[in-house]
């Protein structure tokens, strides 16, 4: 199933631990439309701008998978509301700053950035229609312990 030009269903539920566990990650018919909306006004624009593949590290989660991978229980991506991507060739920060830049999103979090790496880390970006808050936020690991700074912090 198609939910956007270059976008699919099967790409935004791809979970290698609900494969390994042989768990069910498909959604309902409203996260389905969360994912939808995910693509159209977030993903494909970015597709589109870049002109390059955007590799899904993780999108959908079953509140299982999301267990298992240490998600919070309210994670975005339960609901089907956010993925976190990246973009070959272009460093994280670049991404999250053009999406700070470009589109109307939930969340936009530079996540695990290492500074003079510009691959490393992912960004992973939400979007909730009723909340269009566009917050903006870098996290990192110290001590074991992810910490949160407002913005986008290179």
């Amino acid at each position: 199933m198609n939910l956007s030009q270059n976008f699919t269903l099967a790409e935004l539920t791809h979970s290698q631990m609900a494969t390994d566990c042989k768990l069910d990650n498909t959604p309902d018919a409203l996260t389905t439309e969360n994912l939808k909306l995910l693509c159209e006004h977030i993903l494909q624009p970015i597709r589109d701008h870049y002109a390059k593949p955007v590799k899904v590290n993780s999108g959908y989660r079953s509140a299982e998978v999301n267990s298992l991978v240490r998600g919070s229980s309210v994670s975005d991506h339960v609901f089907g509301c956010a993925a976190d991507i990246e973009v070959q060739g272009i460093s994280t920060v670049e991404l999250a700053i053009w999406i700070k830049e470009n589109l109307q999103f939930s969340q936009c979090i530079l996540e695990f950035y290492t500074p003079g790496q510009p691959s490393s880390g992912w960004v992973h970006v939400s979007y909730k229609p009723q909340n269009l808050k566009c917050q903006t936020l870098t996290a990192s690991k110290t001590d074991g312990k992810t910490h949160y700074q407002t913005g986008i912090i290179a």
